[in-house]
């Protein structure tokens, strides 16, 4: 995959997101890419012992982490990365507006992880108007272990859907699906109702991504009450035994653990 020689987006980028619904761009360097492997190191590391919230998929060689959220106030690079600078700047102008960080997970996928239904985040966020999203890769992103795979044009309404929250199977076989790979440090940014999916990896190789969600400032700094809902549902899902689910949308392929 070719590299993208400049970082800062244009207005002709802005015209494209505004018309396909998704803006590929050049995030960090090599050097800066290190850095963020360590830190997701970091993280992926940490256990299941602070109030962060990590989800595990069963898998044929057992429970294998397949998201942690709520890393930011725990982080300071990752804080840094996703609060200041260049993502910000880029949120605000795909928004049309300041943005503020509202919600941020690493999605793992690792070696034999399980990949994501076809769906649309808008319905997962019911509490904001206007957000926007994006992947930043960790490793590189191909085919093979499971990248994204996006609609273009498609994100004026939002579509039918299954009782999960999933883009409708009529629907979904009408619509020209883009597999989008990625060089590790690259980020794909899509809108709220562009169509999205992704494969299980079936290489050797995990497949890890950061998943930062912005919202419009004027609805206000909603991520701290985002997270408090979250952790009420994730402890009571714990106590009852009852299945969890890692979103709103039931999209995951993969079996969950409790």
């Amino acid at each position: 995959m070719e590299a993208v020689a400049r970082r800062e987006i244009s207005t002709a980028d802005i015209d494209h997101f505004l018309k396909n619904g998704w803006l590929l761009t050049e995030t960090l360097t090599d050097n800066e890419i290190e850095k963020f492997r360590k830190w997701i190191d970091d993280v992926q590391n940490w256990g299941d012992s602070g109030k962060w919230l990590n989800h595990y998929e069963q898998t044929e060689s057992g429970a294998k982490l397949c998201r942690t959220e709520y890393f930011t106030p725990f982080h300071e690079g990752l804080r840094e990365l996703l609060t200041t600078g260049q993502m910000i700047a880029t949120a605000s102008l795909l928004l049309k507006e300041p943005a503020v960080l509202y919600k941020e997970k690493i999605n793992y996928k690792l070696a034999g992880g399980a990949g994501w239904e076809p769906h649309q985040d808008a319905p997962a966020y019911p509490f904001v108007d206007s957000h926007v999203s994006c992947m930043i890769a960790v490793d590189d992103s191909t085919i093979e272990n499971g990248c994204l795979e996006i609609v273009s044009g498609a994100h004026s309404k939002l579509l039918p859907m299954h009782e999960n929250g999933c883009i409708r199977q009529d629907i979904v076989a009408t619509m020209t699906w883009k597999p989008v790979e990625l060089r590790a440090g690259q980020t794909l940014w899509f809108h709220s109702l562009t169509p999205h999916r992704s494969g299980d990896n079936n290489s050797r190789r995990d497949r890890r991504a950061v998943y930062p969600t912005f919202n419009a400032l004027s609805e206000g700094d909603l991520r701290e009450g985002y997270y408090k809902r979250k952790l009420e549902e994730f402890a009571n899902h714990a106590q009852t035994g009852d299945a969890v689910r890692l979103s709103l949308i039931d999209d995951f392929r993969g079996k969950k653990v409790k």
